[in-house]
């Protein structure tokens, strides 16, 4: 399965407290989530109720979640050694970010001012 975005964490966040344009957008694409932002889920997660709805969700949407890999770490190294001190990028924002560029796909988020900085990254932006 081949998909053409990589959807950020905050979209995921506005997603599960109900947020009705980021429902619509979620159930018209077919998208992958980082590794990242499963672990950004997951910690924000309450209970285990909230773990099991969760992984039930990535599972009946065949949502597939994309590993950092040698070259995506590469990338984010590059991406925090020029743009931290600059920028204030943060190390989620980077391997995010990297495992875009790596695998050509575009970030749909809301926090599109994290990765401005990043000429060689796609952006949609979502408006919640």
């Amino acid at each position: 399965m081949i998909y053409d975005y990589l959807v950020d964490t905050d979209v995921m966040i506005w997603y599960l407290r109900g947020n009705e344009k980021a429902r619509k957008l979620l159930h018209s694409i077919d998208f992958y989530i980082s590794a990242v932002t499963y672990m950004e889920l997951l910690q924000g997660m309450r209970n285990k109720q909230e773990l099991k709805r969760f992984q039930k969700m990535i599972n009946t949407w065949n949502i597939k979640v994309v590993y950092i890999d040698e070259e995506i770490s590469a990338k984010a190294l590059f991406y925090m050694e020029e743009y931290f001190l600059s920028h204030s990028m943060e190390l989620a924002d980077s391997l995010i970010g990297a495992t875009c560029t790596r695998h050509g796909l575009t970030l749909i988020t809301a926090n599109d001012k994290h990765y401005r900085t990043l000429k060689d990254l796609d952006i949609e932006i979502f408006r919640p």
